[in-house]
């Protein structure tokens, strides 16, 4: 009989390789069921790539690896038009962006412009080329990995392109525990490596993260959450209704995960960190930072007015 996969597998399987990282893992994989597109950011080495690959390969997605550089160019990302002599015409190259899932490596290593190759796609999974506009899989996913801004080489993320991820998260170093059984089982075989081979369908579990109930009580408590960024003395940048509607996929999908058919105050919040704090920008004057202007947001809103 065949095994089908279930959520709870695809992360079991991933936390075989990031042990410790279980939470890091669900969030990614909500993320993800929710149409989202996810930035990890974190310094080298601490499995930023291989929980993008992970995610590729226990998702059954098809998937293109690009390696961001500083003189990487945008139709090496897109495409172009491409002089055919046998032909004696120009053609369309698609590029490595046509594809399922495109794990941007070390994004913020390149310009701003090759960076922004990136928008439309992301946005409304198209790509424009020499005037054509072309669609790109339904299930197409950006998951990016990032190093911290301080580090040689590297350009910042405009806010544009910030906005176009569902989440922001870190995977940080493990515990000594944790990583005392990472360099125990690099000297045995690779079996905790091998992805968990059965059909996935991720059209599918989308469809039911859909389908996952947010009473109008929640959806006003998620509003006035947002409206609280705007107003707040602290921030200068609050969060867009885009942001509110990618928070709102993003706790239906963490619903889904935790085996519901409705939406709690606690997915709300639960999501509201790695979904907003990368969108908020804290005033100069203010003596408190975006993330903690942001977490007294969520204290005391009520959830229910």
């Amino acid at each position: 009989m065949e095994i089908h996969a279930s959520p709870s597998l695809v992360t079991a399987a991933l936390e075989k390789v990031l042990l410790g990282k279980l939470h890091q893992i669900k969030l990614s994989l909500a993320c993800v069921l929710s149409g989202g597109h996810l930035l990890l950011e974190d310094v080298p080495g601490v499995g930023k790539t291989t929980l993008a690959q992970g995610l590729a390969s226990q998702l059954g997605l098809q998937s293109t690896r690009i390696q961001f550089t500083s003189d990487l160019l945008p139709s090496e990302i897109t495409g172009g038009s491409i002089f055919d002599p046998a032909g004696n015409e120009f053609r369309v190259h698609q590029g490595p962006i046509f594809t399922q899932l495109v794990i941007a490596d070390e994004i913020n290593r390149a310009t701003p412009r090759t960076q922004s190759a990136l928008l439309e796609a992301m946005s409304v999974r198209n790509v424009s080329i020499e005037g054509h506009t072309y669609p790109l899989d339904p299930n197409f996913t950006v998951i990016a990995t990032q190093n911290p801004s301080y580090q040689t080489g590297t350009y910042p993320l405009p806010e544009s392109q910030l906005d176009r991820f569902t989440m922001v998260l870190s995977l940080g170093y493990p515990d000594p525990s944790h990583e005392r059984q990472l360099y125990a089982a690099s000297q045995k075989s690779e079996a905790l490596r091998e992805p968990y081979e059965s059909p996935v369908d991720l059209t599918s579990w989308r469809k039911q993260v859909e389908d996952v109930h947010c009473s109008g009580e929640l959806i006003a408590y998620l509003q006035r959450l947002v409206e609280a960024t705007r107003v707040s003395d602290d921030l200068a940048l609050g969060l867009s209704p885009r942001a509110g509607l990618q928070w709102l996929a993003a706790s239906r999908a963490w619903a889904f995960l935790n085996d519901r058919d409705h939406v709690l105050p606690d997915d709300i919040q639960d999501v509201a960190m790695p979904v907003i704090k990368h969108r908020c920008v804290a005033r100069h004057h203010s003596d408190r930072s975006a993330n903690k202007a942001l977490e007294e947001i969520i204290v005391n809103t009520s959830v229910y007015s």
